[in-house]
């Protein structure tokens, strides 16, 4: 089966790279062409032209604006092509715009899948995600032996929108670890204790989880190449607080964080892997 992939940011890479080590052909299309150019891939040249040879085409795109744009846009995939095939959308969507999307697609008689995913960079290239996906349950099965190649977890919610409302809260829960990490380590090290030996005993204690898994060595090197950006999470960040306000709910949790990485943005470090809010608490 031939895939075609649409949006090689810093996650669809690496998802290409998991799927193409095990013999899966590609057929990519990035927006920007240039950061595409060196990749061993077939390219397209635009979104419709994928769906001449693939019947799954992913999306992995920053926002709804984006997939908006892909679906609707010259040469989108949202046309006559489309009918019978798939689209299983990676992208962390609004939780309100996400329910066009199903209704877009299905209208024209394709299939779409809202399939945002848990995990950045390194889980991906093993194909160790954590995948939520919300739509027909005939189109979620269909599609779960190629979204087994890339993940570990697989979690089905059949009500459009709820795979992204879990995903938003989970993002809640990954921002506020983050800040909470990055302050506790800053506190360390200002009582002089060696910044990779609090890591490791936060690691056995209040600390551990999997963001400090993931993220320890990312802060004893001060590498903070973007896996998961600070743009990523504070646009996450914003709309779990927007979700909040719908259903008339306060959220004390995100307020702070929100805030924080909104900081960090402000400062230009809006590229930077998340887990250089660190930054904010070093003396």
């Amino acid at each position: 089966m031939k895939i075609g992939f649409i949006g090689l940011g810093n996650l669809g890479r690496a998802i290409c790279t998991r799927l193409s080590s095990l013999d899966m052909e590609l057929i990519i299309y990035n927006r920007n062409k240039d950061k595409i150019k060196d990749l061993p891939y077939k390219k397209a040249n635009t979104p419709k032209e994928l769906l001449q040879e693939c019947e799954v085409v992913f999306m992995c795109l920053f926002d709804s604006a984006a997939v908006r744009n892909i679906l609707t846009g010259e040469n989108g995939l949202l046309c006559e092509q489309l009918k019978g095939k798939t689209i299983i959308d990676l992208t962390t969507n609004h939780y309100e715009e996400v329910l066009e999307f199903h209704k877009m697609v299905n209208d024209i008689g394709g299939n779409y899948l809202e399939n945002p995913v848990f995990g950045s960079v390194a889980p991906a290239l093993n194909g160790a995600l954590t995948v939520v996906s919300s739509g027909k349950k005939e189109v979620f099965e269909n599609v779960k032996p190629i979204l087994e190649k890339i993940a570990i977890e697989i979690f089905h919610l059949e009500v459009p929108s709820s795979a992204t409302k879990m995903k938003l809260i989970n993002n809640l829960c990954l921002g506020s670890f983050m800040a909470t990490l990055a302050e506790c380590t800053a506190l360390a090290e200002n009582c002089e204790i060696p910044k990779a030996k609090a890591l490791e005993i936060l690691g056995v204690g209040g600390g551990q989880s999997l963001v400090l898994k993931a993220k320890t060595q990312k802060l004893i090197n001060e590498d903070f190449s973007a896996h998961f950006s600070n743009n990523a999470i504070n646009k996450d960040l914003h709309l779990v607080q927007d979700l909040a306000y719908n259903l008339n709910q306060p959220l004390y949790t995100a307020a702070i964080p929100k805030e924080l990485f909104s900081k960090m943005k402000m400062m230009g470090k809006g590229e930077e892997d998340f887990s250089s809010i660190y930054q904010l608490f070093k003396k």
